[in-house]
């Protein structure tokens, strides 16, 4: 194995676990015990990025939260897999509508409902507060906590590598 770097040039679909990774491992509930999660705005707007460039993006998670739903669909996220009980399924589903090979996505996950999904991809990438057996399946292991900005990390980086990252006057979700 290379250094992780060499993959990003290969990466054309993003998939991201929600909780642990878009947004805090540490929640407040609200009176009916429901998550109440936080997210990092840097994590949409590079999001929206993305999708502005033609990235197909999947939010997978065992989470069964409308806010989840409503909050990446409003930033032009089409695949949202809420209540994914089996994220390999999800995952496979998901590649196979945008004709994604392995080595060509690169999904972040946290904990171990992600470890055999992210098993199934070219470049699985964990956020530095992940369990210990995703960190030993990662090819990288991010600098960023989950929910304070690796998802804007990584996609940057391969937007970057890619030289599809643009710094430009007009707000990129002026259009969603």
């Amino acid at each position: 194995m290379g250094y992780f770097k060499e993959d990003l040039v290969n990466i054309k679909g993003f998939a991201f676990d929600v909780d642990g990774v878009l947004s805090k491992t540490v929640q407040t509930l609200d009176a009916n015990g429901v998550p109440m999660r936080t997210t990092n705005i840097k994590d949409g707007y590079a999001i929206v990025q993305a999708v502005k460039m033609g990235y197909p993006i999947a939010i997978i998670t065992g989470g069964k939260s409308q806010a989840v739903e409503n909050r990446y669909s409003a930033l032009g996220v089409e695949d949202i897999y809420i209540g994914a009980n089996d994220k390999v399924a999800a995952l496979k589903e998901w590649a196979e509508k945008h004709n994604l090979k392995k080595e060509q996505i690169l999904f972040i996950g946290d904990d171990i409902p992600d470890y055999d999904a992210m098993k199934s991809v070219g470049l699985p990438v964990c956020p530095k507060d992940a369990a210990a057996e995703i960190k030993a399946i990662s090819r990288h292991i991010s600098s960023y906590n989950g929910g304070e900005g690796i998802v804007r990390d990584m996609i940057e980086q391969v937007l970057k590598v890619q030289e599809k990252w643009t710094i430009s006057k007009e707000t990129p979700w002026s259009s969603y």
